[in-house]
């Protein structure tokens, strides 16, 4: 088994900043594409940013020079930094991995969630 932890989440004013950060650990052999997923009320998930194994990056178009994805591999983290944090950045943001098993088995994992919320 995998869990995804995620941390980092809270309270910012509109134009601050945020760190999130998801830590996998468990049954792990290596992760391959790990992101971040957000979803606001009444609306759908969507994609906010992803990160291949060659640490290939893919952004939103809501979020592209505002938010960075990154990773540490020794550590199965990854991070989300999130500058000029708007309103509507506010949602639930979830960690999602693609991880082989140590039996070499691929799943796809998700974190519980972390609340960021921008006020104005």
């Amino acid at each position: 088994q995998v869990q995804l932890v995620e941390s980092g989440g809270g309270l910012v004013q509109a134009g601050g900043s945020l760190r999130l950060s998801c830590a996998a650990s468990g049954s792990i052999f290596a992760i391959t594409t790990m992101g971040w997923y957000r979803q606001a009320p009444a609306k759908q998930r969507e994609l906010v940013a992803a990160i291949g194994g060659g640490s290939t990056t893919n952004y939103a178009a809501s979020v592209k020079g505002r938010f960075t994805i990154s990773r540490d591999n020794t550590k199965n983290t990854v991070y989300l930094q999130m500058n000029s944090l708007k309103p509507e950045d506010t949602a639930v943001y979830y960690c999602d991995a693609d991880v082989v098993s140590v039996a070499r088995h691929e799943y796809n994992y998700w974190g519980q969630g972390t609340q960021v919320t921008v006020s104005s």
